[in-house]
């Protein structure tokens, strides 16, 4: 049996047998979107396949830098620190390219019980549900900005983040001369995500900062696609420090460069298969259900926006002229606008999200975007004026109009009615707990340029 003809926990325990493995590595998403795991031996883990085993979900209150935040229930002075009882997710396995047979088997896992209303993945198959209950299947595709430098992790920790080395000393979108100079890296993380079966649509060179680079996923359908997401993002860092240098997803790591997305593409079709966003007799080719999805979206997004900018950095790409957008106006073509319709066949017909940072966890932006969009369809919800021209010249209503700072992200999904009502109470409080504390203690901190300005 080859691990991608596992569907079932019998269809992995046959496998583990036959190639005598003595570990497997088991995953579960943060909050964050960063990957927590660790080898687990092989009587353990065909223990684990019948009855879970435990996993504490303090780790949902964990800065990337393992930093504790203070959230009622799960880590404040009444919180037990237990351990949730997690199970083994078997059609998710894959290989790890660089390690033996004995081992290179790798597996998520979500909590279950009362904990999983906090998990992510978990989060986003409720949505998916929803859809199902609707009569739809979605399907997604994530587009993924970063930097590569060279520097290591700990070089960039001893500078403090100051004067890194990048890869390329100028900007250079889609040039091959860049490309082909540095195809070693090219390789060895296309075939990484080709051995893990993360299928990749394109790779090149972007034009947000030198040393910027963009991987398009291919589309899959519902909850592949997520996990394919955070799959790219941690074995893509895992590569680039395998070989002395460092990848970053941050959403701006300076202010002399652009942003860097985590764009969304997303269409649906019915239960038999069938595209229902296109209808040939209707302008553009767009269906009442796209354009009521993309209504869905405008309406809801600004509530949602923490789901898709989860860090007090993310909200630096949300500045004109950038290509990050700073309203929800939507329109055809345009990459001025926050939801941009893609017209074509009914095959490709699709709504491209370019609200998210790449520092977004995949899980929780698709399942933010995909339940705005299925409530406009839910709803009936036109949406605004297309906009046609470009939109950060234009003079914004109210109700189109992004949060602009953090906190009022994180107070306007506190108040959301509808995360509240979709994503669960427990969920909504933990994460609004979390970034809250994330925006206090980067509230009170002195920079560097305002001891520059302001000190003498």
């Amino acid at each position: 049996m080859e691990p991608d003809q596992v569907r079932t926990s019998q269809d992995l325990r046959t496998l583990i047998n036959e190639r005598d493995v003595d570990h497997v590595t088991v995953a579960l998403s943060d909050l964050q979107g960063l990957l927590r795991g660790k080898y687990m031996a092989r009587d353990k883990f065909l223990g684990a396949l019948d009855h879970g085993f435990g996993m504490p979900p303090v780790i949902f209150v964990l800065d990337p830098t393992d930093v504790i935040m203070e959230i009622p229930r799960w880590s404040d002075e009444t919180a037990r620190f237990h351990d949730g009882v997690v199970k083994v997710i078997p059609e998710t396995l894959r290989e790890i390219p660089w390690e033996p047979a004995h081992r290179n088997l790798f597996v998520l896992v979500g909590l279950t019980g009362d904990d999983d209303v906090i998990c992510p993945r978990a989060l986003y198959e409720r949505v998916a549900k929803k859809a199902a209950d609707m009569g739809f299947r979605p399907f997604h595709a994530c587009e993924l900005e970063y930097t590569l430098f060279d520097e290591t992790a700990m070089s960039a920790y001893k500078k403090g983040y100051k004067n890194l080395e990048l890869t390329t000393p100028h900007r250079g979108y889609s040039v091959l001369q860049r490309q082909e100079a540095r195809s070693d890296f090219y390789a060895d993380l296309m075939d990484t995500m080709r051995h893990m079966r993360v299928p990749l649509e394109a790779v090149h060179e972007e034009i947000g900062v030198a040393s910027q680079l963009e991987t398009s996923l291919q589309y899959s359908e519902g909850i592949t696609a997520a996990d394919n997401a955070v799959i790219f993002k941690t074995f893509a860092k895992a590569v680039a420090q395998r070989r002395g240098q460092l990848l970053s997803f941050m959403a701006r790591w300076t202010h002399e460069a652009d942003g860097q997305s985590g764009h969304l593409h997303m269409s649906l079709r019915d239960l038999e298969g069938q595209p229902v966003f296109h209808d040939p007799s209707k302008d553009g080719g767009m269906s009442d259900t796209m354009l009521y999805f993309i209504g869905g979206l405008q309406k809801l997004l600004p509530e949602l926006l923490l789901m898709l900018a989860p860090n007090v950095n993310s909200f630096k790409r949300f500045v004109p002229d950038i290509f990050a957008p700073t309203s929800v106006f939507w329109g055809r073509e345009n990459r001025t606008v926050a939801l941009r319709a893609i017209t074509g066949s009914a095959k490709s017909q699709r709504v491209e999200c370019r609200v998210p940072g790449a520092d977004a966890n995949p899980y929780l932006s698709l399942a933010g975007t995909l339940a705005a969009g299925l409530y406009g369809i839910e709803h009936r919800i036109e949406p605004a004026a297309e906009m046609t021209e470009n939109a950060y010249a234009q003079k914004v209503p109210a109700k189109l109009r992004l949060p602009e700072t953090f906190r009022d992200g994180i107070e306007r999904y506190n108040k959301s009615k509808f995360a509240r009502e979709w994503f669960g109470d427990p969920f909504v409080d933990l994460y609004v707990a979390g970034r809250a504390q994330q925006e206090q203690e980067f509230r009170s901190m002195v920079t560097a340029p305002e001891l520059e300005r302001f000190l003498e």
